[in-house]
């Protein structure tokens, strides 16, 4: 199925209905619905769809041609000279609005070191006169950023437009489960991390259980080894990645936390994890209105499914290798949940807000200029203590404080309490309150919010029917 990508495909189709030269490079982690965005947008229209193998240049000279002649009603084992001669048959068949599309670029880049080179050329010369859309598609993140993207790329300049394409969002993770109810929906996005790939697979006419069951509990689950695969195709050293990973999944979040608990080096931790953060897998968090206190940087795995994956799936290979799934997701995952969507549900809350946000006719009392966790100790009370979300307006002098609370009990009021105390360290003139809440709200917390004015409590179920 396709879902989401609403905005994606709105700026692709505004470039080609200019019908003049476009350049646009689409890039982004594995399994995140880049070849599916291009494969709905060119649908219908004239192009040219050519995904890169790893192979030589001849065999991706001949995949190519033969792609061009079929365009033309050719048929047949047609091969071109070289890489102009080919270029010179696109110019030829763009004299009607045309795409191009190169996916894994980075494959053939590495297979024809002087295909940027060449493509620059035409560029310059041949396509900038003709209406011909060329998208490049690659999922190397470094080699888009580096090779496609950066200063030292021969087509540097060339690019009419970029697109980084993102996980989806906890809203449109759950068009692909809409039989589910907003609970499960939450943990569905929570254990695929918004990968479209890995909720194409579940199904939702099967219990949330089952699903997990057959995807990563067991031995012939699609999703049993997906993350050892990632790693092995895209890494050298996989195993020194492995254990980091897993250090950082179950709590280590310090570069010298990390280094201990792996025992590697300080500096060969950091370089690991620069590339896993190039990756789409990890990411560096500063504490809000703190970026340039390096005491206030943790690391964390962006990508929810690789989370998962090592705390429940790691380390159970003999329940999962002997039939014993049912009992591991009963007794260890199962009650484990709640404590699992806990940094997830503070995501989903961020992006609530970001929705509410960018709607002209927002809930919002004012629009959030910075938003992000805080943490430190606070110099009122003396203790460490943390936020999980400020947006701030700093023109307005204005700020929302958020607490995400995803357990089974109802937020009480001490919740409400204990977040304006910690709020009192900032000096804003304007502060609002927004408690989240997985099961709702005890009475007395609505009767406060109600009497307050400046509190808004948000259930599970709002943060899915109000955006």
């Amino acid at each position: 199925m396709f879902a989401g990508r609403k905005r994606e495909l709105e700026e692709l189709e505004k470039l080609y209905k200019t019908k003049t030269y476009q350049m646009v490079i689409i890039y982004g982690r594995r399994r995140v619905g880049k070849s599916t965005l291009i494969n709905q947008f060119t649908r219908e229209k004239r192009s040219v769809c050519f995904t890169a193998t790893e192979t030589d240049s001849k065999r991706n000279l001949e995949l190519f041609s033969r792609l061009i002649m079929k365009q033309r009603g050719v048929q047949g084992e047609i091969s071109f000279s070289g890489w102009e001669h080919a270029f010179d048959e696109i110019a030829a068949l763009a004299k009607k609005p045309l795409i191009l599309v190169i996916d894994e670029y980075p494959y053939l880049a590495q297979a024809e070191r002087s295909i940027s080179s060449i493509l620059q050329q035409y560029c310059d010369t041949v396509f900038k006169n003709i209406p011909i859309m060329i998208i490049l598609c690659g999922s190397s993140m470094s080699f888009m950023e580096n090779q496609v993207l950066g200063y030292q790329s021969p087509i540097y300049g060339r690019r009419t437009a970029q697109m980084k394409i993102e996980p989806f969002c906890y809203i449109d993770s759950a068009a692909f489960v809409p039989r589910y109810n907003i609970k499960d929906k939450a943990v569905v996005h929570g254990v695929t991390g918004g990968i479209p790939k890995y909720l194409e697979l579940f199904d939702d006419s099967k219990s949330l259980k089952q699903n997990i069951i057959e995807l990563y509990l067991s031995a012939a689950g699609f999703l049993y080894e997906e993350p050892s695969n990632l790693l092995k195709q895209e890494l050298r050293e996989p195993i020194k990645y492995n254990i980091i990973i897993e250090a950082v999944a179950k709590g280590a979040s310090r570069l010298n936390e990390i280094s201990t608990k792996t025992g590697l080096d300080t500096s060969a931790v950091s370089n690991y994890i620069n590339s896993l953060i190039s990756l789409g897998i990890m990411h560096k968090d500063t504490a809000i209105t703190e970026e340039k206190n390096k005491k206030k940087t943790i690391y964390a795995l962006l990508d929810t499914m690789f989370i998962f994956w090592y705390r429940y799936v790691l380390g159970n290979e003999y329940a999962i290798h002997t039939y014993d799934s049912e009992s591991l997701y009963d007794h260890e995952i199962e009650p484990d949940l709640n404590r699992f969507m806990g940094r997830i549900f503070e995501t989903m809350c961020c992006e609530y807000l970001s929705i509410l946000n960018i709607n002209k006719d927002t809930s919002l009392p004012f629009k959030i200029r910075q938003i992000g966790r805080w943490w430190g100790t606070n110099p009122i009370t003396k203790s460490e203590e943390e936020i999980d979300i400020v947006g701030i307006n700093d023109k307005l002098s204005s700020a929302i404080f958020c607490e995400c609370k995803f357990r089974n009990e109802l937020t009480d009021t001490q919740i409400l309490d204990s977040l304006i105390t910690k709020s009192e360290r900032w000096k804003y003139n304007h502060k609002y309150y927004i408690l989240f809440s997985k099961s709702g709200f005890t009475k007395g917390l609505l009767d406060a919010a109600e009497k307050a004015k400046n509190v808004c409590l948000v259930s599970l179920k709002d943060m899915y029917q109000n955006v």
